[in-house]
C-alpha cells in the first residue's frame, strides 16, 4: 500500500465561501490534523471541477467565467459571456456550455466554445433550461460521442468538429429526456411519456447510425410522471426508477415509485425484485458496473445489493436511510439517512459482507467518497441549512478523522481523479472492534479541542410494547415493599424496610412476653 500511495494522486478538496473558493491539501493530515492550504482564497460566485478534475470552471462576479488548470491553477482562458444563466465544463475540460437569457427565437442562446482557441463551435437556440435539459449536449466520459435532445429526435454529432454540425438524427416521436451513456458512449436511453392512452416508455439505442434501425431493449409502462435513468460502467446496464405523483393505493401521500432493469443484450427486461413496498429512496452502480445497490421501503427502509443478472446477493437489512454511497474501489458501501433524517451512516464491506462500523453526521446535505476509497466527506452547506454549517471527513470505518465549523459554507468537493490510479485499500480493514471516533472541532484557523464520542451503535431490536402503568409497576412495588427496579434500594423503601423490621421485632417481643406469662 505505501509504494502504491507513493505514486498515487495528493487528495484535494475545493472548499467555497461566500468570498471565495480555496483549495485544501486532502487526508492523511500532517500538522496538528489541520489540511494544508494549496490555493488560498479568490473570489468567486461558483467553482466546479470538471469529470476527469483535470480543469476547474470558475465563475466569477462580472460575468466572465475562468478555466483553469487544477494542477498548475493557472488560468487557461477567460470568456466574458453576459447574462449567462448556467455554465458546464465537458467531461474532459475540451469544452465550456453556456446558457443565457434570450429575447428573441434568432438569438442563439446555447452555445459551445473550445477552450483551446476560446471560439465558439456550436450555437443553437433553447427556449427554457430545466435540471433535466441541461447540459444540452451530453459527452460520454471520453468525450467521443455527443448528443441532444431535440423535439421528436435525438441529434448526434462529431465531437471532434463540431463544425461538421449534426451528424445525423435518431427519430424518437414524443421522447421527452435522453441519457448517453458515459463509459463507453456506446448507448443511449430515451424516455417518452405517456400520451392518449399508450404507455409510458423507456429504449435503449446504439448510439452508431447503422445499428439505431430498432431499440436493442424497451419497457413500457403506466403510472409514470418522471424517471431516473443510471448507466453502470460498460454500458450493459440501465436502471430506470419510475415515479407516479399519485399512489393509487394510498399508502404513501408523494406517490409511487418503482424499479426497472433493461440490459443492452435484451436479456433482462422487468422489475426488480425488491422485497419490501415502499418507494425507491436511492440506487447507485458499484465502480466496477456489475453489481447495484438499493434503498427502498417504508421506514425503516431496507437495502440490498444486487448483481448484474438482477439477483440479489447480500441483504444490507433495514433502519433510517435513504442514500447509498458505493465506494470507488467496489469494496466497501456507506449506507445513510440524510435530508429529514437524522444523519445514521453504517459502513458495510460488501466482499466480506460485514458492517465495519456505523456514526452519524447530522443535517448533511453533500456527501461522497474520496477517490481512493479511504475517506467519506460529508458537508452542511448553505442555502439549504444557513447554521452549523460545516466539513466532516470520516475514515473507511466510520471514525471521525476531521470537522471544520464554517459561519457559512456553499460547497466542499474532493477533486474527481481515476480510481484505478490508487493502491488497494484491502490491507487497510484488518480487524474491526468498537468504533472510538475522536471530534476535532475548529472554528475558523483557530486552535482545536478534541473530544471523545461513542459511534452511533447499530439499530437494536425494539423492546415488546409495555403499557405505561406497567411500566411504573416495578418503582411502585420498590416504594410499597422495599425492592428496587435497579437492583438499589431507595431511601424511601430502605425507610420502610427498617419500619417493618422493628414492627417484626416488637411483635415477636411481644408474643415471647405473652407467652412467658401465661
Amino acid at each position: 500500500m505505501a509504494a502504491a500511495v507513493e505514486t498515487s494522486p495528493v487528495l484535494e478538496i475545493l472548499v467555497r465561501e461566500p468570498d471565495g473558493y480555496s483549495i485544501w491539501n486532502g487526508p492523511p493530515f500532517k500538522n496538528n490534523n489541520q489540511p494544508g492550504i494549496k490555493l488560498e482564497k479568490v473570489p468567486c460566485s461558483n467553482a466546479k471541477y470538471s469529470e476527469d478534475g483535470s480543469r476547474i470552471m470558475v465563475t466569477k462576479t462580472d460575468s466572465a467565467i475562468g478555466i483553469y488548470d487544477s494542477n498548475t491553477l493557472k488560468e487557461i482562458r477567460c470568456f466574458q459571456i453576459p447574462n449567462v444563466v448556467a455554465s458546464a465544463l465537458s467531461p474532459c475540460g475540451a469544452y465550456l456550455q453556456t446558457f443565457q437569457k434570450s429575447t428573441t427565437p434568432q438569438e442563439k442562446n446555447v452555445v459551445l466554445w473550445s477552450i483551446e482557441t476560446g471560439d465558439p463551435v456550436y450555437e443553437q437556440f433553447q427556449k427554457n433550461m430545466t435540471k433535466a435539459t441541461w447540459p444540452s449536449i451530453q459527452f460520454s466520459s471520453d468525450e467521443a460521442v455527443a448528443c441532444r435532445l431535440a423535439t421528436n429526435e435525438i441529434q448526434f454529432f462529431d465531437a471532434a468538429d463540431f463544425s461538421k454540425g449534426i451528424s445525423h438524427r435518431l427519430r424518437v416521436p414524443g421522447v421527452a429526456a435522453v441519457e448517453l451513456s458515459r463509459a463507453p458512449g456506446s448507448h443511449v436511453a430515451a424516455f417518452v411519456p405517456e400520451s392518449k392512452g399508450s404507455p409510458a416508455s423507456v429504449q435503449i439505442y446504439a448510439c452508431a447510425k447503422e445499428l439505431q434501425s430498432q431499440p436493442l431493449a424497451r419497457r413500457s409502462f403506466f403510472r409514470c410522471s418522471t424517471v431516473q435513468l443510471h448507466w453502470n460502467h460498460g454500458s450493459t446496464g440501465l436502471l430506470v426508477v419510475v415515479q407516479s405523483d399519485v399512489d393509487k393505493t394510498n399508502q404513501s401521500y408523494y406517490g409511487e415509485s418503482k424499479l426497472h432493469y433493461l440490459t443492452t443484450d435484451g436479456a433482462f427486461e422487468g422489475l426488480v425484485p425488491l422485497r419490501k413496498e415502499g418507494p425507491i429512496h436511492d440506487v447507485q452502480w458499484s465502480y466496477s458496473g456489475k453489481e447495484f445497490a438499493v434503498v427502498y421501503g417504508f421506514m425503516p427502509a431496507s437495502a440490498t445489493v444486487f448483481d448484474k443478472k438482477c439477483k440479489p446477493v447480500h441483504e444490507l437489512g433495514s433502519g433510517p436511510y435513504n442514500t447509498v454511497r458505493w465506494n470507488p474501489k467496489g469494496k466497501l458501501l456507506c449506507l445513510a439517512g440524510f435530508g429529514n433524517l437524522p444523519g445514521d451512516m453504517a459502513f458495510w464491506d460488501i466482499v466480506d459482507k460485514k458492517q465495519l462500523g456505523t456514526t452519524r453526521a447530522e443535517c448533511s446535505v453533500t456527501n461522497e467518497w474520496s477517490a481512493d476509497g479511504c475517506y467519506f466527506m460529508t458537508a452542511t452547506t448553505a442555502p439549504r441549512l444557513q447554521v452549523d454549517n460545516c466539513v466532516k471527513i470520516f475514515n473507511y470505518n466510520g471514525s471521525l478523522l476531521f470537522k471544520k465549523m464554517f459561519n457559512k459554507l456553499f460547497q466542499a468537493d474532493w477533486k474527481p481523479e481515476s480510481p484505478d490510479k490508487f493502491g488497494e485499500i484491502a490491507e487497510l480493514i484488518k480487524s474491526v472492534g468498537s468504533v472510538k471516533i475522536e471530534e476535532t472541532k475548529s472554528q475558523g484557523q483557530g486552535s482545536t479541542t478534541k473530544k471523545p464520542a461513542s459511534a452511533n451503535p447499530p439499530a437494536q431490536k425494539p423492546a415488546a410494547y409495555r403499557p405505561p402503568h406497567a411500566k411504573n409497576a416495578a418503582a411502585v412495588q420498590a416504594e410499597l415493599f422495599g425492592g428496587s427496579s435497579t437492583g438499589e434500594m431507595s431511601k424511601n423503601a430502605l425507610k420502610n424496610k427498617k419500619k417493618r423490621e422493628k414492627q417484626k421485632e416488637k411483635k415477636a417481643a411481644e408474643a415471647a412476653a405473652a407467652s412467658g406469662a401465661t
